[in-house]
């Protein structure tokens, strides 16, 4: 049985990065929304049944509401972005795709700040 799990595992960690890749690749050359052009995928979670990818990605450019407006811009495109998935990738059922802002540079670059006030 643990085999199976580290199988099941290991496809779904190479259905993360296949997804991430070729959204990447939608993202640079089919969408021509100007706002989006400063985003980058970061990470990709697909749950282990395949249902749903959670999409994490990053703007750079200024914090705020800029990023706030990008997330509702692909949250509302999520199902062109799924369908141009379908027609790249082979797989029987192509995960609903949901973004996230990803914060993680902004909380390491906190942290840095925190570590230098210590010195």
């Amino acid at each position: 049985m643990k085999l199976n799990i580290q199988k099941e595992s290991h496809r779904v960690a190479r259905i993360n990065d296949l997804i991430l890749k070729e959204l990447a690749v939608i993202l640079q050359q089919e969408m021509k929304d100007p706002r989006l052009e400063m985003v980058t995928i970061t990470e990709v979670d697909v749950a282990p049944n395949l249902a749903h990818a959670k999409v994490y990605f990053t703007v750079m450019a200024e914090k705020g509401t800029a990023s706030e407006q990008q997330l509702a811009l692909l949250n509302k495109a999520a199902g062109f972005l799924r369908s141009q998935l379908g027609s790249r990738i082979v797989l029987r059922y192509v995960p609903a795709l949901r973004f996230f802002l990803d914060t993680s540079m902004d909380r390491g670059n906190k942290l840095d700040t925190l570590l230098d006030q210590i010195d």
